[in-house]
């Protein structure tokens, strides 16, 4: 027999109960002193609707790129729902409950709305709020569920990145014993932690992956690499003819690109020109480029032009500032932090290199390397992508020789950096040499920087990559 409602006879109020599957009159055992209780429901769980909040920057609207969660799976605080991406950054989204997922609101590549529920989370209700009425008595909770409860509901502080680590191998962050600041886990932590479960040895220190240089006889013959050089690689993709037209919203960092542009038109920009022999620095960088793999880097050009413009904008530092709106307030910017504009599945988009006048080249390329793995994936951060005081833009990695650069407000200045050609020039006696040529194409904002200031720059910036030894004595 089934009971599903609360009943009253005289003064004895029966529990309600779901399911009562054996019912026997003789266990009922009436007493008119039997006292009355009353207690606060506690159902199966409360749904809670867990809204996209803000996230910064004047954001009204993100694209949901990934799930972390499906219907049905349980979730504590701080665990990664999702990955979302604006027209600036892609941002994790974490949980604020412990609880179960009901309902996802969006599905991939779907507009999400900031101040619009994004998931439904089933959270127990005692935590809640919930109306008082006839319910069953739940038996108590063991010490042991008890601890584990207040494991569970304990903030644990860990970034998002940590927290994918951790969630790729099966790790509740509530077993790991965080060594950060308040307890914050990092990600040695997560590494120590799989290593005491699988017996691993870990380095003693959380460096760069290293790899070790290719044995002579295995490396690429230089005839061969001359002429893996010349043989363009052609990007080949499906075409499809659908003989209909296609309308799609701007969005993502597209829809930051028009914001960005329409904002660059007001500058009045000057351009100018010149040309680079880096001769020079090509044999260095050949030198130096099984030192930096041994250390886990990849070593390129773009930390030697990057450093070589922190020591010239340490002399004309009106290129590393910023105009105001009004165009009253010139503010000269402490920090060279220099963004390299990067060719992405996402479209156009600028991270910069943080401090670059207190970091070595060495240090430029392994942020560069970072930048370029997480630009790559799509999960650059705002903070890789905010900031900026000054932009070089490397097309030449692509093609080309000359463009003409858009400066990207705030900034006042830009530059745009051709292909590394081997042309023919004559040195001081009159003789021809074959020398590495790169086209330079620097944009100024003419409001605030002259003609004379951007060409010494540029010589000096010149002067700097044309004889790589001469930078040591401005390195600090």
């Amino acid at each position: 027999v089934c009971i599903h409602r609360v009943r009253s006879c005289s003064s004895i109020r029966f529990i309600k109960s779901k399911y009562v599957c054996v019912f026997d009159k003789s266990a009922l055992k009436f007493s008119q002193q039997q006292r009355l209780f009353r207690t606060s429901a506690v159902s199966c769980g409360q749904i809670v609707q867990f809204k996209l909040s803000d996230i910064g920057e004047g954001i009204t609207e993100v694209t949901v790129k990934e799930w972390y969660v499906k219907e049905g799976d349980s979730v504590s605080q701080f665990d990664s729902i999702c990955e979302v991406q604006s027209d600036k950054a892609s941002v994790t989204i974490t949980s604020r409950y412990d609880g179960i997922i009901r309902k996802l609101h969006y599905s991939l590549d779907e507009i999400a709305y900031v101040g619009k529920p994004l998931v439904d989370i089933e959270i127990d209700a005692s935590k809640g709020v919930a109306p008082e009425e006839d319910v069953v008595e739940t038996p108590p909770m063991s010490h042991e569920e008890h601890t584990h409860q207040q494991i569970k509901g304990h903030k644990t502080l860990a970034t998002p990145a940590v927290r994918r680590l951790a969630m790729e191998n099966n790790i509740k962050l509530s077993e790991v014993v965080g060594t950060g600041k308040d307890n914050r886990i990092l990600k040695e932590d997560i590494l120590n932690y799989l290593a005491k479960q699988t017996g691993a040895i870990l380095p003693p220190s959380p460096k760069a992956e290293i790899i070790p240089p290719l044995p002579k006889s295995e490396a690429m013959p230089a005839a061969l690499k001359d002429k893996a050089r010349k043989i363009p690689v052609p990007v080949s993709r499906p075409i499809v003819f659908s003989g209909k037209d296609k309308t799609e919203p701007v969005t993502g960092f597209q829809k930051a690109m028009v914001k960005t542009m329409s904002a660059a038109l007001k500058i009045p920009h000057f351009g100018y020109c010149d040309e680079i022999d880096l001769t020079q620095l090509v044999q260095l960088r050949e030198e130096l480029k099984p030192i930096a793999q041994t250390r886990g880097v990849k070593l390129s050009f773009m930390p030697f032009f990057i450093k070589a413009a922190s020591l010239g904008l340490l002399q004309y530092p009106i290129l590393n500032a910023s105009l105001d709106e009004s165009c009253q307030n010139v503010t000269y910017k402490a920090s060279h932090n220099i963004g390299v504009a990067m060719d992405t599945e996402q479209g156009l988009i600028v991270p910069n290199v943080k401090n670059v006048q207190v970091c070595s080249v060495f240090e430029i390329a392994s942020e560069l390397n970072r930048l370029q793995s997480l630009g790559s994936a799509g999960q650059l951060g705002t903070n890789d992508l905010s900031g900026g005081t000054f932009t070089l833009s490397n097309i030449g990695t692509i093609g080309g020789t000359y463009a003409k650069p858009v400066i990207l407000p705030p900034e006042v200045a830009i530059g745009a950096l051709g292909k590394i050609q081997v042309l023919p020039r004559f040195n001081g006696k009159g003789e021809v040499f074959k020398a590495q040529i790169m086209n330079v194409s620097w944009s100024a904002d003419h409001r605030v920087i002259d003609g004379a200031t951007m060409a010494r720059f540029s010589n000096l910036w010149k002067s700097y990559l044309e004889n790589p030894a001469s930078m040591l004595l401005d390195l600090k």
